[in-house]
């Protein structure tokens, strides 16, 4: 998906009358209701932290791990140090690979939270309109589409937030 747009209404009827309109767009768009009644801000990945640390952090296990394993191994190969003696010569490089692996695995944890999340202050705001008691619609069109800036104007809304660019 493209672009990505929180537009922030005050009542529910005015984000069903928008959302009835973006949904006869073509290329269709993806629409998200978000607030009382609707989907809660926790479930939503743009909006919750949490989600997006979690997500990062899978994608860099999954790099990690493998390269963690190769380096334990390789460690183990290219130092004469007997750690594993116990193992035998093809145990050895195997538990050092798991040992890299698991390091690979810690790695991906603390490099996941040492990220900040991309537009932190536009989703604080979001979420802040959210407690306020506004409903939000997320509106994300499909790469090289265009979003109908016109018609989410035409809904008068309180805010629009472009969450995130892909």
């Amino acid at each position: 998906m493209g672009l990505c747009v929180a537009v922030v209404l005050d009542d529910r009827a005015r984000l069903d009358r928008l959302q009835e309109e973006l949904a006869a767009v073509s290329p269709p768009l993806r629409l998200t209701a978000v607030g009382a009644g609707a989907t809660p801000p926790l479930e939503v990945m743009d909006l919750n932290p949490a989600l997006q640390r979690s997500r990062r952090q899978r994608r860099m296990a999954l790099w990690l791990l493998p390269f963690g394993f190769a380096a334990g191994a390789m460690f183990t190969f290219i130092t004469d140090l007997d750690t594993f003696r116990f193992a035998g010569p093809l145990g050895e490089p195997l538990l050092g690979g798991l040992l890299g692996m698991g390091s690979g695995w810690m790695g991906s944890f603390a490099a996941a939270a040492s990220v900040s999340g991309d537009g932190d202050d536009r989703v604080r705001s979001v979420r802040n309109r959210l407690e306020e008691g506004a409903m939000v619609l997320l509106v994300e069109a499909p790469a090289g589409a265009t979003i109908p800036w016109t018609r989410l104007q035409a809904a008068r809304p309180r805010a629009v937030v472009r969450l995130r660019e892909d």
